[in-house]
């Protein structure tokens, strides 16, 4: 996909990280970067961890970034980005991997919370990407519901293929990217949000040894990218079925054809 860059807006020098009210989709990645610069440094602020910021948001969340991430063990973000409770809205899945239950948690968190900024976070030497890259070598599916992880990566081991990728790392990268792209490809609601200013989806590599992030992919706000047409809206005549989606209130579908104005 396209790399389209957000721009770095930094964060107040005189804000601490504990103090954010309502962020800017450029502002909530420079306080991700921010953060994870404190944490490859070795100076860690630890912000909102306190028995005080507990009580504070138990009645209500506020994160300024949903982070998509792998669930490898080692990739904890709220430790990488050093930040606390209610700043980030995490789903982890092996390798990333986006599912229904996935695309309607970050639909969550960018309309009912809404959260300015989208982080699809994965990381070098990854577990799911090899044994995905294993299983096509040797044409042996795995068994249990470890095929859907497998199933899932195989599209990016197929671009990797047509641009002649064979490092493991480069692969990731593009498994990444492919992440974001089919993020908004099959979520009509966060294409309407990125299309219409609220929100961006950034995608971004970790690295396990280092401790770092580098952007891989970016998406900013009010760049209208192309999706799927949205779930019909059924008439009073003809009522909806009972697993029939329709867009949230307040959310206007995209449209391929004739993108919504930034």
């Amino acid at each position: 996909m396209t790399q389209v860059g957000l721009g770095r807006v930094d964060p107040s020098p005189t804000a601490l990280p504990g103090d954010l009210g309502p962020l800017a989709p450029g502002q909530a990645l420079a306080e991700l970067h921010a953060g994870n610069h404190r944490f490859v440094t070795g100076v860690p602020r630890h912000p909102n961890q306190d028995a005080g910021h507990r009580a504070a948001v138990a009645d209500g969340q506020h994160p300024f970034a949903v982070i998509v991430g792998c669930s490898d063990s080692r990739l904890a973000a709220e430790i990488i980005f050093d930040r606390g409770l209610g700043d980030l809205f995490v789903v982890r899945t092996a390798g990333h991997t986006v599912g229904p239950e996935v695309l309607g948690s970050v639909e969550y968190a960018v309309t009912v919370l809404g959260t300015p900024l989208v982080v699809v976070l994965g990381h070098d030497s990854c577990g799911a990407v090899q044994a995905a890259r294993a299983a096509a070598s040797t044409g042996t599916a795995p068994v249990g519901h470890l095929r859907a992880v497998v199933d899932a990566v195989v599209p990016s081991l197929r671009r990797a293929a047509e641009r002649g990728v064979e490092d493991i790392n480069g692969i990731v990268d593009i498994h990444i990217a492919q992440t974001v792209e089919a993020m908004l490809a099959d979520s009509f609601v966060l294409a309407a949000e990125v299309t219409a200013g609220r929100c961006a989806v950034v995608g971004m590599s970790y690295r396990l040894s280092a401790g770092g992030v580098r952007t891989v992919a970016a998406v900013p706000a009010g760049f209208a990218p192309a999706v799927a047409v949205a779930p019909a809206v059924p008439s009073a005549a003809a009522p909806a079925a009972q697993d029939a989606p329709t867009p949230p209130p307040g959310v206007t579908p995209a449209n391929p054809a004739a993108p919504a104005a930034a």
